[in-house]
């Protein structure tokens, strides 16, 4: 297999391509570091099973946060207010009076820079990296690199992130991406997530505090999908906790389209899976489905229990896996 990869842009905004002579090709915007596309072959023709951007204007604009990488925090924080370290902290400083709400971290409009692009006769490579700084109500330090890799496993994506600040900061991954597995709707699609529980929440998508935040899935056959089966007219914006791991410790959701066969694999090192069937968009209503791996819940920051894993001490690094592999 031979391996390319290539700089260009679309319209003002420059992106990063990988590619292999089999016709799979990745490209990444570097606004954000933002995947907006992974074409694959199938059926004689090129498939892109990424619902990314199209043009210059969405990658600015991000509608849905498509392929957003989410740092230092996945979701949303329980009205934009946070307490770490026994201090209390407000993301959204001087708002006016209404509903407050911070959502998936500070990095889906950063500029990325293209810290490494590279290929060789095994993979392409591409890494990207910002730094978050004097954010209002996160006066903290950290360095995030972001590495794309395409290679016989399909493309896989390892984030880190370091703390360059002389204080211990809450950080954690999430990514946000949307896929489809034919030109058709989720409905049509089937879903498996190895998962043993669900994530409660209430009316504002914040998970309950302490364990009434975990429901055994046998106690929810309705979003019950550790068996592969039809999405239908299921409503998803829905988190899965306790992943089951295969033997090589990842553990793998799995969206098929059951006409053809063809499928594909979203695998994650830990955490926790949030689907999505993107029901509030206006444009691509159920026309993909978010498979989100995180690290940990939304709103972990004001987890008692998530208080030790969320922490980075200065000078370290926190490094997240996770990817997708196209399934004939």
């Amino acid at each position: 297999m031979r391996y390319t990869v290539e700089r260009s842009s679309l319209g003002d905004q420059p992106i990063v391509a990988l590619q292999d002579d089999s016709g799979r090709r990745v490209r990444i915007a570097c606004h954000g570091a933002t995947l907006i596309a992974f074409e694959v072959p199938r059926g004689g023709r090129s498939f892109d099973i990424a619902a990314g951007y199209r043009d210059a204007a969405e990658i600015r604009a991000r509608p849905g946060s498509r392929f957003a990488i989410m740092v230092p925090f996945a979701g949303r924080i329980a009205g934009a207010r946070y307490r770490f370290d026994g201090r209390e902290y407000d993301l959204q400083p001087g708002a006016a009076p209404g509903p407050r709400e911070s959502r998936h971290g500070f990095v889906r409009d950063a500029a990325f820079a293209l810290a490494d692009l590279t290929a060789d006769s095994g993979s392409a490579r591409a890494t990207l990296s910002t730094s978050i700084r004097g954010v209002p109500g996160y006066p903290f330090a950290i360095d995030v690199f972001v590495g794309f890799t395409l290679d016989g496993g399909g493309l896989s994506l390892e984030a880190r992130m370091r703390n360059a600040g002389e204080e211990a900061a809450p950080c954690f991954f999430g990514w946000h991406p949307y896929f489809r597995v034919s030109d058709g709707a989720a409905d049509e699609w089937m879903l498996q997530i190895p998962a043993r529980a669900l994530i409660r929440t209430g009316a504002d998508l914040i998970a309950l505090p302490g364990d009434a935040a975990h429901v055994p899935l046998n106690d929810a056959p309705a979003l019950d999908f550790r068996r592969s089966r039809l999405i239908g007219g299921s409503i998803l914006d829905q988190g899965y906790a306790d992943l089951a791991a295969d033997t090589d410790g990842r553990t793998r959701t799995r969206l098929i389209d059951p006409t053809t066969g063809f499928g594909m694999t979203v695998w994650q090192e830990r955490g926790v899976m949030h689907a999505f069937t993107g029901d509030t968009l206006q444009h691509e209503a159920r026309r993909s489905i978010a498979l989100e791996p995180m690290e940990f819940m939304a709103n972990a920051f004001n987890r008692p229990e998530c208080a030790d894993a969320v922490r980075l001490d200065p000078g370290a690094e926190r490094v997240y896996r996770c990817g997708v592999q196209p399934t004939a």
